[in-house]
């Protein structure tokens, strides 16, 4: 077996990952020509070019800087890196059928895929429960990269001492992933205003599977002890409920340079983020009324909205002071998972590197200043700290 020097992953640990998947993709689709020619070239040959074509790789890194930062070396790197692959093929599974259930018509600059399929077979007309035929096609495709997410965790943890611990942390990854995105659309279709919802939400869908269980299983793969693994679960939830308020703020608020779709898409979509209910409940509390009215009649309406309705709603997500509010949430959170992972008996150099990609993802650039909202928002209630630290993996009930 192929020795892989840690240290030369930990230069570049996108291109390694990358390395890796294109070679196991490579296997997959010899396998898939063999089955069945048609189905390689529709649906195996899409999932690897999705899988392979583009993405942040954050699952992946965190990982590897979860591995690397519980002490692991040279005889977890191959199995680190076949773990951190398979992260991205369930990544690849959840945002093809994510495309799906919002009908989305571009990701990562070009068609998603069940529009690909719509396209070669002229079949958007086709309506179907879930779609079109592309629709119905994606929602396969999704399933082969969950098939193969699967195949790939069990080929490199085969026969390690942390297979079983390991394998108990990525079956609550999987689930959680898809019980986050069942609440998510459950809140959207039932206009469910509640912050305790969103903020479930946001925990199970983006801070457990996409920071927290990444961050665990690397550390777990490297025979991590429970204080290590209880400092990381704890920093990464805590970064991770991070990332998903900053992501709610940039999608009202930011560049869609940056960003890389349209401002306002949740709120023209309709979905009660975590920001639109803080919004809600600071109007009722101070009696704006025509503030919870603009918010009822945009996003709660269950149909797209016009850009001038999105434009009001964007002006009481600020008015309302929900916007600095979540905005200081953030930097309490990202401050509160640093302090943890100071804390913890981690390795340093790779717990540094651990800490600026967290920080990347949670938006902040800085070398841990905090903002002027930071010191400003320490109202009780609402959005502090505690409501999200030492919360238990369901969130708050």
């Amino acid at each position: 077996m192929r020795t892989v020097d840690p240290l030369h992953v930990d230069e570049d640990v996108v291109a390694a990952v990358d390395r890796v998947l294109a070679t196991m993709l490579e296997r997959r689709l010899e396998e898939a020509v063999t089955l069945d020619p048609l189905f390689a070239t529709d649906v195996a040959g899409r999932v690897a070019r999705f899988t392979l074509q583009g993405g942040r790789r954050m699952r992946p890194q965190l990982c590897w800087w979860g591995m690397r930062a519980a002490g692991g070396g040279a005889s977890r790197t191959e199995a680190a890196l076949g773990v951190a692959s398979a992260l991205e093929l369930v990544q690849t599974c959840a945002l093809i059928q994510d495309d799906v259930m919002d009908g989305s018509p571009l990701r990562r600059g070009g068609p998603t895929v069940h529009v690909e399929l719509d396209e070669q077979y002229a079949t958007q007309r086709r309506d179907r429960p879930c779609g079109t035929f592309g629709g119905a096609g994606a929602v396969l495709a999704g399933d082969l990269a969950l098939v193969w997410a699967d195949d790939a965790f069990a080929e490199a943890t085969a026969g390690s001492s942390v297979a079983v611990p390991g394998a108990a942390v990525w079956r609550s990854l999987r689930t959680e992933m898809v019980a986050g995105q069942y609440l998510d659309l459950h809140a959207q279709a039932t206009a469910d205003w509640s912050s305790a919802r969103a903020v479930r939400s946001a925990v199970l869908k983006t801070a457990l599977y996409s920071v927290e269980r990444p961050l665990v299983l690397g550390a777990t793969l490297a025979g991590a002890s429970a204080d290590v693994l209880a400092a990381l679960g704890k920093a990464g939830r805590c970064a991770g409920v991070a990332f998903q308020l900053h992501d709610d703020l940039q999608d009202a608020f930011g560049d869609p340079v940056s960003t890389g779709k349209p401002v306002g898409e949740d709120l023209r979509e309709g979905r009660p983020t975590y920001l639109v209910a803080v919004a809600r409940e600071r109007c009722e509390a101070a009696g704006d009324r025509a503030g919870t009215r603009v918010l009822d009649e945009v996003v709660g309406a269950r149909c797209e909205a016009a850009e001038a309705d999105v434009r009001r709603a964007r002006e009481v997500l600020d008015a309302s002071g929900a916007r600095e509010q979540v905005a200081a949430q953030v930097e309490r959170l990202c401050h509160r998972s640093e302090e943890v992972l100071a804390g913890a008996p981690l390795e340093r150099a790779a717990a540094a590197r651990l800490v600026r990609l967290l920080r990347g993802a949670c938006g902040r650039t800085g070398d841990g200043e905090r903002s002027r909202a930071v010191a400003s928002a320490a109202e009780p209630g609402l959005g502090t700290v505690a409501a999200f630290d030492d919360m238990p993996a369901g969130g708050p009930r």
